[in-house]
Parts: C-alpha cells; structure tokens; sequence
C-alpha cells in the first residue's frame, strides 16, 4: 500500500526558525563567512557544513576560537552586522539580500489575521540581527521574537522552543516548529514538538532519520486555516 504524501495536522502555534525558513539570507551570510574565513585562517567549506542553525556567538567560539566574553560579543556583533549591511547593499543594487522565501507570505498572513497570537519567530540569531532581518525580508512583527540573547543553551537543545511555546502560553507538545537545519531539527524534537522541516537549505536526506513528523520542499506546500482559535494544516510532502 502507497504510503499517503498529504498529512493533516492541527496545533495552537507555530514556532518559526527565521534563517533558511521564513527567509533567505544566504548571499549575505556567504560574504561574511568569507570575510571570517580570511580573518581567522578557516577552512570555508568545513565551516558551512555545521554552522546554519547555530547560535553566532557558538559559531564564534568554536570556530574563532574565541573564548574571552568580550572579544566573543565583539564578533557577534560584528559578524551579524556585516550580514545586514550587505543585504542591504545587495538588494541596493537590484541583487537578493535577505528575501522572503516562498509560501511564507500566505501563511503568515492567514496566521496574522487571528486576533490571538499564533506564531513566534525563534531564531539562533540575536535580537539586533533579527529585528533588523525581518523587515528587510518584509516579514511583519511577530507575536513573540525568542532570540539567541533570550536563552542561555542554542539549538539542538530544546530550551529556544521551550522558550518559544511558554512565551506563547501554550505547552510545546501542542506546537508545530518549522525548521530547516538539522541543528533545529533536534531542537524541536527534543521539546516534544512536532516538526516541519523545510528543504530550502538542505537536501532532504539530510533532513530524514532525525525526528521531523513532515518534510516539504518549502511553505509553499503548507495550506493553514484557522478554526475555533487553533491552525488546520493539510501538508504536502511530495518531492
């Protein structure tokens, strides 16, 4: 028997990743990487492997080898920084900076149109990266913003979801994370939500084996509605 590629789901909330989810940031983050790998002597390519989805200030230490806390903040500052001036300067010149990805837009809008709060943005990133991302992307305000500077463990630990879901007022078993980092993937999982894995930055198969209820090719395949206070989902998870 053909296993069904639709699924149907019903939650209280969405718990979006920002980075890779709701937007693409990759030219931007490419050049600043660059700009690090010159700096600190790194190997770009073992680099890209592992770093999406992880905290910056992990990134820095473990990378840049960076322990003293000022120095560590210092590059955070300075690496998330350089990632929206040069989106900014990108899309200055007609290029994609930071872009909105596809089906997010008609999601959010659905979920926007609740007079409860429905969905958060959790984001390894920090407030001042992410509050500056979101609207260049031209991606509303959410309810509830859980960034890096709001937990003191990053993805794959559960706390930025957990954190997520009570920030909300719902429990984390009733929400939905959606996901496109293995990294975040865990991090979902190991807080007792369901998760949508999204493959706009990663292969599928990298997705696979690692706890994720559905796997899509993007938003786009998601269709919400909103009944009685809580999201209705029909998911297609054909390739």
């Amino acid at each position: 028997m053909t296993k069904s590629l639709t699924g149907l789901a019903s939650a209280a909330a969405f718990l979006f990743d920002m980075d890779g989810t709701l937007l693409d940031s990759t030219p931007a983050v490419l050049a600043t990487w660059e700009y690090f790998a010159r700096e600190y002597s790194l190997d770009l390519t073992e680099v890209l492997k592992t770093s999406h989805g992880v905290r910056t200030i992990d990134n820095m230490r473990r990378w840049c080898g960076l322990e003293d806390p000022e120095q560590l903040q210092a590059a955070t500052n300075l690496f998330e920084s350089m990632i929206v001036a040069e989106a900014q300067r990108l899309q200055s010149e007609g290029q994609t900076g930071l872009e909105i990805l596809p089906g997010v837009q008609v999601l959010l809008d659905e979920l926007q149109s609740s007079a409860k709060p429905l969905w958060a943005v959790v984001t390894s990133a920090t407030t001042v990266y992410a509050s500056a991302a979101l609207p260049t992307a031209g991606i509303p305000q959410p309810p509830k913003l859980i960034t890096a500077d709001h937990v003191t463990k990053g993805k794959p630990h559960p706390e930025p979801y957990l954190t997520g879901a009570k920030q909300l007022g719902v429990e984390a078993h009733d929400c939905i994370v959606v996901e496109d980092a293995p990294s975040g993937v865990k991090s979902g999982v190991a807080a007792g939500s369901k998760v949508l894995a999204v493959c706009t930055s990663h292969e599928r198969e990298q997705l696979q084996g690692i706890g994720a209820t559905w796997i899509v090719n993007d938003l786009s395949k998601v269709q919400a509605s909103i009944v009685d206070g809580r999201i209705h989902l029909v998911i297609d998870q054909s390739p």
